[in-house]
This record gives C-alpha cells, sequence and structure tokens, in this order.
C-alpha cells in the first residue's frame, strides 16, 4: 500500500513533465512560424509601403518603416498605369506564363502517366533521365540554347520563350506528377478496358480527374517559374516592348543618379497581383482534387 502511495506523485510528476515538454515544443514551433510568416510579410509591407510614398521620402533620415498619413501617394502606381510599355510587358508575361503552365501541364501529365501506367523498353533509363536532368544548372545551358534559338529564330520574339520554360519545367513536372500518376488503381485501368475504352480514354477520363492535385501544385511552380525568369528573357529580347515583367522591373535602376524606388516597388506590387490570383484559384483545384481522388480511389 505505501509502494501504491509513494509510486503515485512520481506518475503525477511525469504526467505533468510531459505536459510541459509537450507546451515547450509548441511554443517553439509557433514562435518558428511566427518567424516564417515575418520574413515573408515584411518585406511585401515594406514594398507595398514604399510604393504609397514619394520618392523623396526614401531619403529621409531616420528612416520609417510606413509612411505618414500625410505623405500616402498613388502618384508611382498612376505613372505606372500611364505607361503604356509596361502594360505590354505585363501582358507579354501573363501569355507567357499561361500558355507554359498549358503546356507543361499537357505534356508532363502525359509523360508521366505512360512511365508510371505502362512497361515498356526503356521507361527507367527514360525517367532515369528526366531526373538527371533536373540537376544541370540552367546557367550551363545558356550558349546551347541561344545557338539554338538562333537557329530556330527564335531570338527577339515572345513566343520563342514559351518552348524554352516548358522544356525547362517538364523534368520536375513529370517527377511529381508520376507520384499521383502511380497511385491510381489498376482496377480503374481494367475497367475502362471492359467498357471499350482505349489509351486515350484512359488517360482523359480516368487519370486526368485524379491527377489533378499533382497537376495543380506544379502548375503554380511552372507559373512563378516563367513569371519571374529575368536571365534567359533578358539574352534573347533586346526590344523594350516585346520584353517581360522582370525585365522591365530591372531597366529602372541605372536610368537616373537616384533609382526610382517607388516606381519599383509600385511595378512590383502589379507583379504579384497574377501570383496571388494563381495560387487562389489553382488552390481551389488542389482541394477538389484530392477530394475527388479520395472519392474515385
Amino acid at each position: 500500500m505505501e509502494k501504491i502511495r509513494s509510486s503515485y506523485p512520481r506518475k503525477k510528476l511525469a504526467v505533468w513533465y510531459s505536459g510541459q515538454k509537450r507546451a515547450v515544443k509548441i511554443g517553439l514551433i509557433y514562435v518558428l512560424l511566427c518567424l516564417g510568416i515575418g520574413i515573408v510579410v515584411l518585406p511585401m509591407l515594406y514594398m507595398i509601403s514604399t510604393a504609397l510614398r514619394p520618392n523623396g521620402a526614401l531619403y529621409e533620415y531616420p528612416p520609417r518603416f510606413f509612411p505618414k498619413p500625410a505623405e500616402i501617394t498613388l502618384e508611382n502606381f498612376r505613372f505606372i498605369l500611364s505607361q503604356s510599355k509596361f502594360i505590354g510587358n505585363f501582358i507579354n508575361s501573363a501569355v507567357v506564363s499561361l500558355v507554359t503552365v498549358a503546356g507543361a501541364a499537357f505534356v508532363s501529365s502525359a509523360l508521366a502517366f505512360c512511365i508510371a501506367r505502362f512497361s515498356f523498353w526503356g521507361r527507367r533509363f527514360l525517367f532515369g533521365f528526366i531526373i538527371l536532368t533536373m540537376i544541370i544548372p540552367g546557367t550551363t545551358m545558356i550558349v546551347p540554347q541561344y545557338e539554338l534559338a538562333v537557329k530556330l529564330g527564335a531570338v527577339g520574339s515572345v513566343w520563342g520563350l514559351i518552348p524554352f520554360y516548358i522544356a525547362w519545367v517538364i523534368p520536375y513536372s513529370t517527377f511529381m506528377i508520376k507520384g499521383f500518376a502511380g497511385n491510381i488503381p489498376k482496377e480503374l485501368d481494367e475497367a475502362a478496358y471492359m467498357d471499350g475504352g482505349d489509351v486515350l480514354t484512359i488517360y482523359f477520363q480516368v487519370a486526368l480527374p485524379l491527377i489533378k492535385p499533382g497537376i495543380a501544385a506544379v502548375s503554380i511552380f511552372n507559373f512563378l517559374t516563367a513569371w519571374e525568369e529575368f536571365v534567359w528573357a533578358n539574352t534573347v529580347i533586346n526590344d523594350d516592348a516585346k520584353r517581360t515583367l522582370p525585365i522591365a522591373i530591372s531597366g529602372f535602376f541605372g536610368q537616373h543618379q537616384f533609382t526610382q524606388w517607388g516606381y519599383v516597388f509600385a511595378l512590383s506590387v502589379f507583379s504579384l497581383i497574377p501570383i496571388l490570383l494563381v495560387f487562389i484559384s489553382f488552390q481551389r483545384f488542389f482541394v477538389e482534387g484530392l477530394t475527388a481522388g479520395s472519392v474515385k480511389g
């Protein structure tokens, strides 16, 4: 009886200690999450606050993170919207990014479907080669890509960017979508064959709805890749009217004695809008795809 009484405080202390340990872990997780949010949100807030103040106010000392209410102005945004070349650059980036997303989604999903669902000679070698291309630095391919672009007549054309962007993102997209395609039960293929379907029927009516989460995830990545790409677009395109938005933003540097940071950040704010819209839109499809996959699987 005495042993039972003596062990009771120890058990109570152990439970209290485990609860405190769990609380500390949760607290550390929340601290790290807050730090991560701060690292992401604070630069965006500074960008927006800088775009809402005059250019001269940026050089005040001591510097201020937020503008005074009397300093808030939309002049930087009016200037950006009044320049037709910036609107053209915005449209160029949107067209290139959307076509890249659509083309990469179709090619990579079909390729991943074939690798995951069919057995053919060289399948493992093909998938290994796709993985190998992911580790090649993009800068090492600039010279041969430029020579190829010259032969194809893609230099100086916005449409000349799209095939190269699609080729860049296909390896990663195929790698990601293959995991979703490989998890589709084989019985669905057999049922489709018994109903008189062919390979195209299985791809479009069976596999494509179930790999929608993978396509949504890689589409966000592919849009960001095409929307933010700078080096290749700056190498191939020299005409201001045909340039994409990142090159237009870089054009503010070095044009004046002082960089017009208000214009830079105002144009940067506009460049964030499509990214947010694409993320919100594909997030909805991502959730719908997960729900459909769980029901049909």
